[in-house]
């Protein structure tokens, strides 16, 4: 390098020492994130350990939760209503590809279907800008707890063998009442196809102007539900779900319309554990339409990781933790399973596909 250009000693020490201290900054995030300084924090780590069931180890290469599950591929009919309350292509008028998977809020694959009260539907509607949108939705108006660590806290009462334990989380954490009386009295179906589903979780729509609007969203069932006893469920064949939706389905598309619930300033959207009142502005912007299912195992969903966090422009986070901590945690069981990926069963019992 010519003499003229040459930087001075100290000004090349300087960029060193720089260059070290953003090196030290990265590295201190990470450990922090890991959870290193701060033992009694919550980690992904944590949070999926605490989902293994009491028997031990999930079978391998199956999600950690919402094991259970089928495949289904549709269409999302965008009425273009939802373009007032956000400017996402995924609002504009038209049909725009749907994959998603039914599931089960279960540990275990293999679980008898009439066994588990809460259903969920994972989905994720491509646009042509090349963007996506990710949910994770259940049939529970509300979430049992309001914060992630709540959560945890609720994992480990669960997996306890103390019988205290959940009498003793129920009295520190008095939300989950909403949630365990849903649980006890709402009615049971037959069928996915009659369930409603709930984002539960909060999210910023941005509207063309740059507005914001605080929404959650639901799917609501064109089916008629059918109430089923929960003793008689129990009866049914083990997957009679999966059994049910594949034969309805072949008979013709299921649809869902998707309802965006619209936030009165003052309504709480850091806390899933606490519905908005009924009065609230609620929007029909589009209708998901199942047109196939598909068994998981060699399906298109089997490898799909539904992050609610995987958000279009014009959608964004809200104060609601649940999202960043489902993102982490959701990612950490996607390394988990597809490093299994050998262990993972591709052929049905009895060598069925």
């Amino acid at each position: 390098m010519p003499e003229s250009r040459r930087l001075p000693t100290g000004s090349v020490i300087g960029r060193l020492v720089l260059i070290a201290a953003v090196i030290a900054c990265a590295a201190a995030a990470f450990v922090y994130t890991g959870g290193w300084f701060s033992p009694e924090r919550l980690t992904p780590d944590k949070l999926v350990d605490a989902l293994t069931p009491p028997g031990g180890a999930p079978p391998l290469g199956h999600r950690r939760n919402h094991a259970k599950g089928v495949c289904f591929t549709g269409v999302f009919e965008a009425n273009g209503v939802g373009s007032e309350l956000s400017h996402a292509q995924v609002f504009a008028r038209g049909e725009y590809p749907a994959l998603g998977r039914f599931n089960l809020a279960t540990t275990n694959p293999n679980v008898r279907d009439g066994t588990v009260r809460v259903r969920g539907l994972g989905l994720m509607i491509s646009t042509p800008d090349g963007q996506e949108w990710r949910m994770a939705m259940i049939d529970a108006p509300v979430f049992p707890v309001a914060t992630p660590q709540g959560f945890y806290q609720l994992l480990l009462a669960q997996a306890s063998k103390d019988p205290n334990a959940m009498p003793t989380f129920a009295k520190t954490h008095p939300e989950i009442a909403k949630f365990s009386n849903w649980a006890k009295s709402a009615p049971w179906t037959g069928s996915y196809a009659e369930d409603r589903f709930n984002s539960l979780n909060s999210f910023i729509f941005v509207d063309g102007s740059g507005a914001e609007h605080a929404v959650r969203w639901s799917l609501l069932p064109a089916a008629q539900p059918v109430v089923v006893a929960p003793e008689e469920l129990a009866k049914r064949r083990p997957d009679f779900l999966e059994q049910e939706i594949t034969e309805r389905v072949r008979g013709g598309p299921a649809r869902w319309t998707m309802l965006v619930t619209v936030a009165n300033p003052g309504d709480t959207t850091a806390d899933p554990s606490q519905p908005w009142p009924q009065d609230r502005r609620a929007v029909e912007v589009g209708t998901l339409v199942v047109r196939e299912i598909e068994a998981e195992r060699n399906g298109p969903c089997r490898d799909i990781n539904f992050d609610p966090t995987v958000l279009p422009s014009g959608i964004r986070t809200s104060d609601d933790p649940f999202p960043a901590a489902r993102s982490s945690a959701y990612a950490k069981s996607y390394d988990r399973r597809t490093a299994e990926a050998e262990d993972y069963p591709r052929t049905a019992p009895g060598g069925s596909q």
